[in-house]
């Protein structure tokens, strides 16, 4: 098939297409190839090259920058995806937009199913929602919501806290929010293999669920740090401009009902991600 990644410097955006290039006809494009917020370039980009999917994985992602830009975050999460959805449906492509854990409110405390409704608390909750409004309205698309996203490519959590970690100092981790931290490589394969199953709005996350504290504390366990210097904190404690949702576990009925085995642990997938940074 021919394929066009959206994002395609960022750490899921990369890890896609180095893996479907082997098999798929693959086109990455990063912001400076193409300008989402510019109608008129998106659909000359997509109506020429003509892929029959497009993984829509560009985004602004910074939680608290979407909260002291709003304009910006609805512009590129909202607007953006809109535009890429119009273009996509223009030539029959089948869309893949990349969503957050981050729409709901977190006032649950059991696992958010695919069909319950969003609430977002943040800036950044909003315009991921409106995105999927756009892409339910233009396309026929398939909406795949993960959570605590990390991998080998840019910046995330897991990173963070290694290099914090080489500092050997106390560190404030908040640990009264719960999710699931999911791997790059473990949300693509799931990816991949929804190409052939019915679009609509699908959970993708790693299994099992902890605190941002306990996920800190994991990783300076595996990495032979102390994991004494992990103090816990609350989120009023930290102060984070954006507000996050304190409960956020995705429940995996739409991919279970489509024949997908469960993406492993988390504690294995930050296993296997800090193996293969040795290796790199």
């Amino acid at each position: 098939m021919k394929i066009l990644i959206t994002g395609a410097n960022g750490q899921l955006g990369k890890h896609l297409l180095s893996t479907l290039e082997h098999s798929h006809t693959v086109i990455g494009l990063g912001r400076n190839e193409l300008d989402i917020l510019n109608k008129e370039k998106v659909n000359t980009v997509i109506s020429t090259l003509k892929p029959e999917i497009i993984i829509h994985s560009a985004a602004f992602t910074a939680v608290d920058q979407c909260e002291l830009d709003p304009k910006k975050a609805f512009e590129i999460n909202g607007l953006g995806t809109g535009y890429v959805a119009q273009a996509a449906s223009n030539i029959n492509a089948r869309m893949f937009y990349i969503s957050s854990d981050y729409v709901f409110d977190g006032k649950k405390n059991s696992p958010y199913n695919e069909d319950d409704e969003p609430n977002p608390i943040s800036a950044y909750g909003m315009s991921k929602w409106l995105g999927e409004k756009l892409v339910q309205k233009f396309n026929n698309g398939t909406i795949i919501r993960t959570s605590w996203l990390y991998g080998h490519d840019g910046g995330n959590f897991v990173k963070t806290m290694i290099k914090l970690g080489q500092e050997n100092k106390e560190l404030k981790v908040v640990d009264d929010q719960i999710g699931s931290p999911t791997y790059v490589n473990d949300l693509a394969d799931v990816i991949i293999r929804l190409f052939y199953k019915e679009s609509k709005i699908y959970h993708v996350s790693n299994t099992d669920a902890c605190t941002w504290y306990e996920f800190a504390r994991t990783i300076f366990e595996e990495k032979g740090y102390n994991p004494e210097l992990i103090i816990p904190t609350t989120t009023l404690e930290y102060g984070a401009l954006a507000p996050r949702p304190s409960y956020s576990i995705l429940g995996h009925e739409a991919i279970l009902e489509e024949n997908i085995d469960l993406p492993r642990p988390w504690k294995e997938a930050l296993k296997d991600f800090l193996r293969k940074e040795r290796e790199l």
